[in-house]
């Protein structure tokens, strides 16, 4: 049972949410009723609105077709008004004009073609429309003499503007050739920009509207004559510079300009240059200034002699094709697609012509020196066909297009240095074993002969001509005379042509054959030394150099195509030579040795003979010591780690026998002056072993 308290109090609480429940119920109602009557007034608005929409329409529309009647009949008057006034136009074109091609293109160009090209449409609208009108002679007159003055402000444009390029130019262009790194382009201006356009615009206008063709003559026999004097100037240059210097320096100019260098000396042939760093490497590491670097001096300058006119020769070459190339983009913005290849190929012909000239006249003098013996020769066969060779492929890509005669004279060029240069390298060889040994020639404190930094020097030279060498003796079928089987999958067609690994082969025989006879060679050298350590030393510092210059370029790999054991042989021989040196030191290091000394009891007395050979024996080591330390300072072993190595080896040696002999007989009573025969402790002959091969010591 709820208590009727409890009862009340829910009753009452149910009441009134009723009571809310019926409130929200009422409020509800009302909003529907309103929202039915908003959608009534909506429905009743739109309505009317689509009623005026189609009254607007029917009335728009005829008005509209009848605006755009009008708007067609005025265009059609318009077109027919704007036709009437071009033809009526035609008729006043002589007059318009006749004043504007009388005076010339000069300084007006754009008004003269602008001029051009109306007497050019009235002459087209005559001969269609009105072939029998005087007005068409009269405006084809006109054309002509306007067209006579376009081809003849051609030619004066060409002529007058058209300038030599200087050779401080061409060598800044040429320049970063030989450069590691990528450096800005010189630009090469043949025109000034502003006649540049002017010159395009008569060629195109020639072409499309003239109908003509002379002026490309014109333009070849203009640029060929500049490109010709282009070149000869390069070598004027070369030719002054050289008289004056010795070698080609870019001229010094007083007021240097900003576009003037005079700072940097022009490069001689990467070749040589490659050769001498790799000698002064060794040099660096090895060789002092005072023993090792007179050769590479003496080279150095032999190679300023003979450089000058294959330097010059070099840089002409380098300097036609960048010059080449550049008439070629010219003329690429000038002439008619069509024409181009021919008119270049007109172009560059007595530029062309003069270099294979001067190139034959070099073969021919390189011929001469060869059949004198004269080597040096080599110096200018082998960079100038190093240098071709390279250039070939940009003057094949120059020459694209010309004639077969213009492109088969480069490589006749090259056919002539490639004999030229297997005729050098075989009498190379045979010099390398045959070379006198000239006692005054002789290094007196045994560094390496020049013989063997001249040859290392030429086969370091050869690394820059690995295919041309091999070619070389390749074309000249020279395998019998190596002794190498022909293969005939080696072998095409032709007789001179061979695969490369067969040159490989070819080459590093002959690498091979040019070692052996220097081997050889310095074997017969080394007798002439009286003394055998110093023959040993003068052996050891030879081999050295040529391993240490083998290993420090490719020239090793080469040599290890057909000579697997080369470097171990090298090695072997330099050690047998260091015992041979080490025996020297036999006549100090005996007097030392336990043979034939006395042997005595701790505190008894020693007798005047046993006194008398501990004294011979202390002697005997002194004196040798002074002797072969006074007599080797001047010997020379440019290379330090061997020198420190002779040195170490030495002096362990020395040093190990010498303190066991004083620490036995120091204590020894066998002179009443004792430092009249112990003169050196064990420290002070290993410092003095330590100034072996040291003349500044």
């Amino acid at each position: 049972m709820i208590p009727p308290q409890e009862a009340s109090a829910r009753r009452r609480e149910i009441e009134e949410k009723l009571k809310q429940e019926e409130e929200t119920l009422s409020f509800i109602r009302d909003s529907l009723e309103k929202s039915d009557q908003l959608t009534k007034n909506m429905v009743s608005i739109l309505s009317s609105f689509e009623s005026r929409l189609m009254k607007l329409e029917n009335s728009i529309i005829p008005v509209h077709k009848q605006t755009e009647n009008l708007q067609r009949l005025q265009e059609n008057v318009e077109k027919t008004l704007s036709c009437l006034d071009h033809v009526i136009s035609y008729y006043h074109v002589a007059s318009d004009t006749e004043r504007i091609i009388r005076e010339g293109p000069s300084g007006r160009l754009e008004e003269y073609l602008g001029s051009m090209g109306k007497v050019q449409k009235a002459v087209e609208y005559f001969q269609d429309n009105s072939p029998d009108s005087p007005e068409l002679n009269k405006v084809k007159l006109l054309f002509e003499r306007g067209k006579e003055s376009l081809e003849s402000e051609f030619r004066s444009l060409m002529t007058r503007h058209s300038k030599v390029v200087s050779p401080v130019l061409i060598l800044d262009l040429i320049s970063g050739e030989d450069e590691l790194e990528v450096q800005e382009e010189v630009p090469l201006e043949h025109l000034p920009e502003s006649v540049l356009l002017d010159v395009i615009r008569i060629s195109r206008w020639l072409v499309e509207f003239g109908r003509n063709q002379d002026f490309m003559n014109v333009y070849y026999q203009i640029r060929s004559s500049q490109l010709d004097r282009s070149i000869r100037g390069l070598k004027e240059h070369f030719r002054k510079s050289s008289s004056s210097f010795g070698v080609p320096y870019s001229p010094a100019v007083p007021n240097k300009r900003k576009d003037t260098p005079t700072k940097k000396p022009t490069k001689r042939p990467g070749t040589i240059r490659k050769a001498q760093h790799l000698l002064k490497q060794y040099s660096q590491h090895g060789l002092d200034g005072k023993k090792g670097g007179s050769n590479l001096i003496a080279l150095e300058g032999r190679d300023d002699m003979l450089d000058a006119e294959t330097n010059a020769y070099i840089h002409c070459v380098s300097a036609f094709v960048r010059l080449a190339q550049s008439e070629y983009q010219l003329l690429a913005g000038i002439i008619p697609e069509h024409h181009q290849k021919k008119t270049f190929d007109s172009l560059i012909q007595d530029a062309l012509d003069g270099l294979m000239l001067e190139g034959e006249n070099l073969v021919s003098a390189a011929r001469k020196a060869i059949i004198r013996h004269d080597y040096s020769a080599v110096l200018t066969v082998f960079p100038i066909l190093r240098h071709l060779k390279q250039t070939k492929p940009d003057f094949d890509q120059v020459l694209q297009g010309t004639a077969a005669s213009t492109k088969n004279k480069l490589p006749g060029l090259i056919t002539s240095m490639e004999t030229t240069g297997a005729k050098a390298l075989e009498d190379f060889a045979d010099n390398i074993k045959n070379d006198p040994d000239k006692e005054y020639n002789m290094p007196k404190d045994g560094t390496v002969h020049e013989l063997t930094s001249n040859a290392i020097l030429f086969l370091q030279q050869l690394l820059d001509f690995q295919e041309t060498a091999g070619a070389m003796l390749a074309s000249q079928v020279l395998g019998d005379t190596y002794n190498i089987p022909l293969d005939p999958r080696e072998t095409s067609s032709s007789a001179t042509s061979y695969s490369s690994e067969f040159s490989k082969r070819l080459l590093s025989t002959y690498i091979c054959k040019v070692l052996g006879n220097l081997q050889l060679n310095l074997l017969s050298k080394s007798k002439v030394y009286e003394d055998p350590a110093l023959s040993a030393i003068f052996l050891h510092n030879n081999y050295n150099y040529i391993l240490k210059s083998l290993e420090k370029s490719e020239l090793i790999q080469l040599v290890a195509v057909t000579q697997k054991t080369a470097e171990r042989s090298y090695r072997e021989h330099i050690e047998q030579q260091i015992q041979t040196y080490q025996r020297s030191w036999l006549k100090v290091t005996d007097y030392i040795t336990e043979k034939n000394l006395p042997v005595f009891q701790p505190g008894v007395k020693l007798r005047d003979k046993e006194r008398q050979v501990i004294k011979e024996r202390f002697k005997g080591f002194n004196d040798g010591l002074e002797e072969l330390c006074k007599t080797q300072k001047a010997w020379a072993v440019p290379d330090t780690e061997q020198r420190d190595r002779i040195r170490q080896a030495q002096k362990s040696i020395v040093k190990e026998s010498y303190g066991a002999f004083l620490h036995r007989y120091s204590s020894v009573p066998f002179t009443k002056n004792p430092e009249k025969y112990i003169k050196y402790r064990v420290e002070q002959v290993g410092d003095m072993i330590d100034r072996l091969f040291d003349t500044s010591a």
